[in-house]
């Protein structure tokens, strides 16, 4: 019973050192996300 769930612990540690790799060669693609900044308007008015 103990062996079963040490094979069962290194799987799994196995695979989340595999998707730590994956993830260090195929890193996602950032999110391009406009930025938009409200100006106040008394800069554009004349004094």
């Amino acid at each position: 019973m103990i062996r079963m769930l040490l094979a069962v612990v290194v799987v799994g540690l196995l695979l989340l050192g595999v998707g730590v790799m994956m993830l260090g060669a195929f890193p996602p693609q950032p999110h391009p996300q406009t930025v938009e900044k409200v100006l106040p308007n008394d800069k554009f008015q004349s004094h």
